[in-house]
């Protein structure tokens, strides 16, 4: 059983939020709170610690009571850079990761994560939703929120300074063992100021 003092939990915060005008999505209102805050609030209970990447703004992360680590990687190399930097600084024998626009992820997230992780003796426990796709149900992985053992980290190390950036080719290259979540809309992301209005309280 791996335990929750076991567990860091990793907040993404380091890309460069195109697609909302390029302002840093994590610190943005959403029902009264930053973004951040409503990952913030439902991954701390469980894990042991909370870290987060940020190449931006970085002060202003730094006062959610979270230390923040940039990429190693510069060009925002994506969310793999952004692991590999949670890695780099993890102090637990394992990493789950979350992006900062995600404010509805499950309470159970990191308990059934580990436990496949832990069953299936695999490296990398990745969370699928079940989508539907032209009328037809698929599922669909969600690669950024993952849990991870801590011991990739050369490997993950290696693979980016070869050049590689896509996480299904990393993944492929692990013992990955996917789990399946019912409620896709825990892991909506907010990715435009339209989804900020859309899906906050009405």
């Amino acid at each position: 059983m791996i335990l929750l003092e076991e567990i860091t939990g990793l907040i993404l915060a380091g890309g460069r939020g195109m697609r909302m005008g390029q302002i840093n999505k994590g610190l943005q209102q959403f029902n009264g709170q930053p973004l951040v805050a409503h990952i913030l609030s439902r991954l701390a209970p469980q894990v042991g610690s909370i870290i987060i990447n940020a190449n931006q703004d970085t002060e202003a992360y730094s006062k959610f009571h979270a230390k923040v680590f940039p990429d190693a990687f510069p060009g925002y190399a994506g969310p793999l850079a952004g692991l590999h930097s949670g890695l780099s600084h993890c102090q637990t024998p394992y990493l789950v990761s979350a992006p900062c626009d995600s404010p509805f992820l499950p309470t159970d997230l990191v308990e059934r994560l580990a436990y496949a992780l832990q069953e299936q003796s695999a490296q990398v426990a990745v969370v699928t939703t079940m989508e539907i796709i032209e009328g037809v149900n698929s599922i669909q992985a969600q690669p950024v929120f993952s849990l991870v053992d801590c011991s990739v980290y050369n490997h993950l190390d290696n693979f980016l300074s070869s050049g590689g950036r896509k996480v299904s080719d990393w993944y492929a290259s692990l013992r990955v063992v996917e789990v399946l979540f019912e409620d896709a809309a825990s892991f909506r992301n907010i990715n435009t100021l339209a989804d900020l209005q859309e899906y906050s309280d009405k």
